[in-house]
């Protein structure tokens, strides 16, 4: 009956991977109970995807832990090299703060998992946090489907998020690498940033919307104009460029002339992207 229970109330993120001993976090502590250990046997992973911590967010969780203590356990898994070391799978941000809190011991729940599913649930843990950038919400999502051969449809399962939302961060990564810094730095929001991606000169427009402090309509109206500049494409094109980009969450260009036939043109940010579209056709085409 409790078996039963928790595979009725599998949830998104983290449980979606954890398998079926766990809905989310406090269904897990009910089957394997937390335990305290001292902060000094946790290490960080290697498979840790995320480099840089944001100092007001991680402050503010100090604060809070050092008020509240850690409420909610790191979930780690233990070291072959040594039986009192233990590695985070899900969690660093929390064992960091506990650290600055002057904690001497914190929460976790041990778990058997193997380096590949250690990897996907950070993955998947990091893209769910609200302080990502733009750029490394994009990557995670990449990493995510190139590892681990999600389709964008099972990733919006997994972490609550639409096909659609998951479709256009990806186009970010097609943005020339300038552009992509000024998302990463913070001056140039997601929303401002997604009109550049059918811009004929992304970069000189994005330094025209930081030093103009230009909102995301008044970008798109920009980009509308220039689009109307340019000869038109018939509807039906439009609308088989914009499936093609949300199947393979890649900017497509169709360039058609009629009876002279034309050219398609999928646009890749990295080698990752371009084996991923190599590795749909070929399966398609395969007999």
């Amino acid at each position: 009956m409790a078996d039963e229970k928790i595979r009725k109330g599998l949830g998104r993120g983290l449980s979606a991977l954890l398998g079926e001993d766990a809905e989310d976090y406090a269904v897990l502590e009910k089957v394997r109970p937390p335990r305290d250990l001292p902060i000094e046997f946790l290490r960080p992973s290697p498979f840790q995807p995320r480099h840089r911590f944001d100092d007001e967010s991680q402050r503010s969780l100090v604060d809070s832990v050092r008020e509240h203590g850690v409420l909610q356990p790191l979930l780690v898994r233990r070291t072959e090299e040594d039986a009192d070391t233990y590695e985070i799978v899900a969690g660093e941000r929390r064992w960091r703060a506990a650290q600055a809190a002057q904690l001497t011991r914190v929460p976790v729940i041990v778990k058997e998992i193997e380096d590949r599913e250690a990897l996907e649930l950070a993955l998947v843990e990091n893209v769910q946090r609200e302080d990502l950038t733009p750029i490394e919400e994009a990557a995670g999502y990449q990493r995510l489907m190139d590892e681990f051969e999600h389709t964008q449809e099972r990733l919006g399962q997994m972490i609550g998020r639409s096909r659609s939302h998951i479709a256009n961060t990806l186009r970010l990564l097609n943005l020339p690498d300038e552009v992509k810094e000024m998302l990463q730095e913070g001056v140039l929001s997601a929303g401002q940033a997604r009109p550049l991606l059918g811009a004929d000169d992304p970069v000189a427009l994005a330094k025209q919307i930081v030093d103009g402090g230009l909102n995301a309509r008044k970008v798109e109206s920009i980009t509308r104009a220039a689009r109307r500049r340019r000869p038109e494409k018939d509807p039906d094109t439009v609308a088989l460029e914009g499936n093609l980009a949300e199947a393979l969450g890649l900017r497509v260009d169709i360039a058609h002339r009629g009876d002279k036939g034309g050219s398609l043109k999928i646009a890749y940010a990295n080698l990752e992207q371009l084996n991923d579209v190599c590795r749909r056709l070929i399966h398609h085409v395969a007999p």
